[in-house]
């Protein structure tokens, strides 16, 4: 006779949730939810949807964490080619809003296909060099940057630099964790160096001023440098300790632009000072070793290489978004981790810790 019970059947899936995992991310959420409260004083609405987004997130990283490897490696394919056609779709059919042609327009709602591929990129390298794990060699790394170079290349054109950045940087990690060799990858580094020239020339105007502006701020003070010099000045007045809670005087007089998303770092460090950005500083490395300890205990190399590259991807996420708030990095528009406001960045970071807590639970379920 079979004594299960209906909860015995049910607790495991309540029980996918990795516990260190679990605990960094929580810890960022309360500090993301109490600085956002800041932010967001004077914005009617902003607080309610950012917990709305917080819980959105929570689903999809406990779906997430429900999903075995295995069905992971079997969409992998299919979500990249649906992402790649829907980037296509974006390019000839595409709503232009400020310049930029991102969204697609479907009925009832939009959508970001570049966001799609922030996963489906890692995804399918990840599945490519798990087919060819037996028998790779070097064409199969020409053919990995393919597979990366064309949505890469089809956001750029939008034009998105900071989503593509992002995009590449996931999947040149798969590549990189791989086995790529270091000849080639110098190889890459002295190209790249070399073709700096036509990079430029190939540039929008708004991104070769973002490098200048980077370069001098002062040049442009109440335009293009008015972000970085007001941010800097808030990290600068917030000292060791900070100003306190609410008592950012560059925050509450409004002088920080986008201050709820791309610049939430610079609220934090005006109102926590040093202190506070190292308490984030630690849960941020204590995310990206968790990850790598996950990768690590992968039984596969499509699981090591889609946890490692994901663990990558937050600490992109965090470098760029610090560097462009201090000032050593051109202002591209990319969140910081779970606590810059915005559904869409919230929803991928829940989707990709989902996917390293399932590859963690599976890891002694998936055949070696």
């Amino acid at each position: 006779m079979n004594n299960i019970t209906p909860w015995q059947r049910i607790k495991p899936y309540f029980l996918a949730f990795d516990p260190a995992l679990s605990l960094i991310l929580l810890g960022i959420a309360i500090i993301s939810i109490l600085i956002q409260f800041s932010a967001a004083y004077d914005f009617s609405g902003r607080m309610p949807d950012h917990i709305r987004n917080f819980l959105l997130a929570f689903i999809v990283m406990w779906v997430a964490a429900n999903v075995p490897p295995q069905t992971l490696l079997k969409v992998a394919l299919p979500v990249y080619v649906a992402g790649v056609l829907l980037l296509v779709a974006v390019a000839l059919f595409g709503d232009v809003s400020k310049g930029a042609r991102r969204w697609l327009n479907l009925g009832a709602t939009r959508i970001q296909p570049s966001e799609l591929l922030k996963i489906g990129v890692p995804l399918m390298l990840a599945w490519y060099f798990q087919q060819r794990e037996a028998v790779l060699a070097y064409k199969d790394y020409g053919v990995a940057a393919i597979i990366l170079a064309i949505p890469t290349l089809l956001i750029l054109k939008q034009p998105d630099l900071g989503t593509a950045t992002l995009v590449f940087a996931a999947g040149f990690f798969v590549i990189f964790f791989a086995g790529l060799s270091w000849r080639i990858l110098v190889a890459g580094v002295v190209v790249f160096l070399g073709s700096l020239p036509l990079i430029w020339a190939l540039m929008h105007d708004y991104q070769r001023q973002r490098v200048m502006t980077l370069l001098d701020p002062t040049t442009d003070p109440l335009g293009k440098g008015f972000h970085i010099i007001q941010s800097m000045i808030a990290v600068g007045s917030g000292g060791i300790v900070g100003k306190g809670f609410l008592q950012g005087t560059q925050t509450h007089l409004e002088f920080i632009p986008e201050r709820t998303t791309d610049f939430i770092f610079s609220v934090y460090m005006e109102e926590f000072g040093l202190m506070g950005a190292l308490v984030l500083l630690v849960l941020y490395g204590l995310l990206i070793s968790r990850g790598f300890a996950i990768a690590s205990s992968a039984p596969t190399l499509f699981a090591r290489l889609l946890a490692a590259s994901l663990t990558m991807v937050f600490f992109t996420y965090a470098f760029v978004n610090m560097g462009m708030v201090v000032g050593i990095l051109p202002v591209v528009g990319v969140p910081l981790p779970f606590m810059s406001y915005g559904g869409t960045a919230l929803l991928t970071l829940g989707l990709a810790s989902g996917m390293l807590m399932s590859i963690q639970r599976h890891r002694k379920l998936v055949p070696t």
